[in-house]
């Protein structure tokens, strides 16, 4: 595994983010990042935890398939995370959800930063995806009330010579041909997709400063 140390990806995160032209990448056609017009008391507020992990040689994240009963998003692709409560910190929402969809301890995860933040149109949530790290795969324990399936991503694959797919998800808006990442017979698309596009791009940023320098 290239050496994606937790010290490495955390001063990533202080250096500079792709943001907006990463989530663009993978927007759903007929969506907008934001809605200038939209009163702030309509916006909710989540967040999210891209936690990593080295499995197999490679890095890793876990996903999970949303439960179709869920009220937002059924049966999509998505990292562990949820709203946040009033006076509660969003990294610590972040954790919290992770703890109680995927069995995710807290105290054994090291917070190395955050990516930027992304508003979904259709459910008017602003989203902090935050990433933490852990030294090894840990032993999930899935909330099926919440999630039906754990997806093992691996982040590492998709650095390189990954073109982009469309395909086409039932949406809110009808039949969509959207940008997505496809692995393990599952479309990642949507929000999920955005964050991930922006890690990797980091990353490939990264790597490709690395060689030139060498």
């Amino acid at each position: 595994m290239h050496d994606f140390s937790p010290e490495y990806i955390a001063g990533l995160l202080r250096s500079g983010l792709p943001g907006r032209k990463s989530h663009l990448k993978m927007i759903p056609p007929g969506r907008r990042l934001f809605v200038s017009d939209l009163d702030e008391n309509q916006i909710r507020y989540s967040s999210v935890l891209l936690l990593l992990f080295p499995h197999e040689g490679k890095l890793h994240t876990c996903l999970t398939k949303r439960a179709t009963a869920m009220k937002n998003h059924p049966g999509q692709i998505s990292l562990p995370g949820g709203k946040i409560e009033e006076g509660e910190k969003p990294e610590v929402t972040a954790l919290r959800e992770a703890q109680e969809e995927v069995g995710i301890n807290p105290s054994s995860v090291l917070l190395l930063g955050r990516l930027s933040e992304l508003y979904v149109q259709v459910s008017q949530f602003k989203i902090f995806p935050y990433v933490a790290w852990t030294d090894k795969k840990p032993d999930f324990v899935l909330n099926v009330a919440e999630a039906e399936k754990l997806i093992l991503f691996p982040i590492q694959d998709f650095l390189e010579g990954q073109k982009l797919k469309y395909c086409p998800v039932q949406t809110t808006s009808g039949l969509l041909q959207v940008p997505c990442f496809h692995f393990a017979d599952e479309i990642i698309w949507g929000a999920t997709a955005m964050i991930l596009s922006e890690f990797i791009d980091l990353l490939t940023q990264a790597k490709h400063q690395f060689t030139m320098s060498q």
